[in-house]
């Protein structure tokens, strides 16, 4: 008697269920969600700037580019791109400045442009120049002569004078400044310029009220910043903390102002190579 043959059926597996693509963005839907994280990456992390005179020589020369950091001091209306009004006008996450920051800040309603300079007094302290010296609480702030600052004319660079007018031995034309070196009570030091005798080189004595700060620009005689009423074209008086924008960070680019869109060589030969990645 024949057994009956079990044969071993196969086990056939179910169709895998096919999953459907995923739709991928469309371009204009990749183009917001990238002006997005622009707009967040400038208005709470780094944003570019850059510096259209020299108020601030010899720190920052005209054609520099900055990264300026956004959180140190806190966030306000003035944090965001073209000061839109989704944040308070007063900061949150505030904190106050250290003396010798050199900071970017808006000063309405003398305009909505960005400024930088250095912070030199905080609230509560007396701030005032003697003879062209800066003194801070009734102390004066040490300064030495230190060796000429040298900046070669270009397109970006005019001497203030002919006075300052100078020529290396290979012919390159220099505005040639005296240069000193300061050091604030709690040891930031840094370079600034005093071309000599100026009305304010003496001036009366200030104290910073409560919320502001008393800013300087290291470029003493060519800068119109505290020690100036806040008027157009003449100063910007105390500036409140909250028009604070940023930290003044790192070194992005520089240029001499002598490039030419349609000469390419000229991209390379106008930049300050040198100048690039400093940091503050």
């Amino acid at each position: 008697m024949t057994e009956p043959t079990i044969a071993a059926a196969a086990d056939t597996p179910p169709e895998k269920a096919v999953k459907p693509a995923k739709k991928e963005d469309s371009f204009p839907v990749f183009v917001l969600k990238l002006a997005l994280v622009v707009v967040i990456f400038r208005s709470f992390i780094f944003a570019p700037f850059n510096i259209p005179s020299e108020s601030m020589l010899p720190r920052l020369e005209n054609g520099d580019y900055l990264l300026a950091a956004k959180w140190p001091y806190g966030f306000s209306r003035y944090s965001l791109p073209f000061s839109v009004g989704l944040l308070p006008e007063e900061r949150i996450l505030a904190s106050t400045p250290k003396r010798g920051d050199v900071v970017i800040f808006k000063q309405p309603p003398l305009n909505d442009v960005d400024y930088i300079k250095r912070v030199i007094g905080l609230p509560g302290d007396h701030v005032q120049m003697r003879g062209g010296v800066l003194w801070l609480n009734g102390k004066p702030v040490p300064k030495e002569r230190i060796g000429d600052f040298e900046i070669p004319v270009s397109e970006n660079t005019r001497c203030v004078s002919a006075q300052f007018a100078a020529k290396l031995a290979d012919g390159t034309d220099v505005c040639r400044y005296p240069r000193y070196r300061e050091t604030l009570p709690e040891g930031k030091s840094y370079d600034v310029l005093d071309l000599g005798p100026r009305p304010q080189d003496d001036t009366e004595e200030f104290i910073v009220p409560e919320g502001h700060l008393f800013l300087m620009g290291d470029n003493r005689d060519n800068s119109e910043d505290s020690r100036f009423e806040a008027q157009p074209g003449q100063g910007i008086g105390m500036v409140p903390m909250d028009n604070l924008v940023g930290r003044a960070t790192v070194m992005m680019f520089s240029t001499d102002g002598g490039a030419e869109w349609l000469k390419p060589w000229t991209w390379f030969t106008a930049a300050r190579w040198s100048r690039i990645g400093g940091t503050f």
